[in-house]
């Protein structure tokens, strides 16, 4: 497993005018090809009455890319399209380019431009975010010991998920796995070795960079 890749968080479109032609860019995350696929048919479905729906996607698991010009000249539209994605570092993810012809001829270069641009703006609104392999964690505790747990977890890079209570404190958060057995160390220092963090799976997470 990979320590960190970039994906997209959500559903974004956006849209310009080139020349009096509409370019509307829809971008979403997905993780497999029949995810992809089933966007791509509803996007047509939507606009059924636009001259070209061009995609372009990227999947991390067997590393696949596929792209379709729809009817643009070859070359000028989905490889620009997975050309942008590319370029992003994104991955597990589709964009669709719909556009509504104007009646003014773009030229090659014209399209590339537009169709680069266009899935630059989707790629933005659907807010790019780096995911980091981290592993989730529980610790429990006396009540004099959670304040100092509650501040050591985030001090050393985790995120506290959830806080229970009952005879004792109990505490679920997740930590770069990297920075696990730093983490221990440290927990191990401040409860002389009275606390241990017991580990569960590991998931990726949105992360901040740092």
């Amino acid at each position: 497993m990979v320590e960190e890749y970039t994906t997209v968080s959500q559903f974004g479109v956006d849209e310009f005018i080139e020349k009096r032609s509409r370019f509307i860019s829809y971008c979403k995350p997905v993780k497999t090809q029949e995810e992809a696929e089933e966007f791509i048919a509803e996007i047509r479905s939507k606009h059924w009455d636009a001259r070209h729906n061009v995609f372009a996607y990227v999947l991390s698991e067997n590393n696949i890319m596929r792209a379709s010009d729809d009817g643009e000249p070859q070359g000028t539209a989905g490889v620009p399209v997975l050309d942008a994605i590319r370029k992003s570092g994104i991955v597990d993810v589709i964009v669709v380019v719909t556009r509504y012809f104007g009646g003014v001829l773009l030229g090659t270069g014209g399209l590339v431009r537009a169709y680069s641009h266009s899935a630059g703006l989707g790629l933005k609104a659907a807010k790019p975010v780096t995911m980091r392999l981290c592993t989730v964690c529980s610790v429990t505790c006396d009540y004099s010991r959670y304040g100092k747990l509650s501040s050591l977890i985030p001090s050393c890079g985790g995120v506290i998920d959830d806080s229970s209570f009952d005879s004792d404190a109990h505490i679920t958060f997740h930590i770069r796995s990297d920075r696990l057995s730093e983490f221990q160390k440290q927990l191990a220092d401040a409860t002389c070795g009275d606390v241990e963090a017991q580990t569960d799976e590991e998931r990726y997470f949105e992360y901040e960079i740092d």
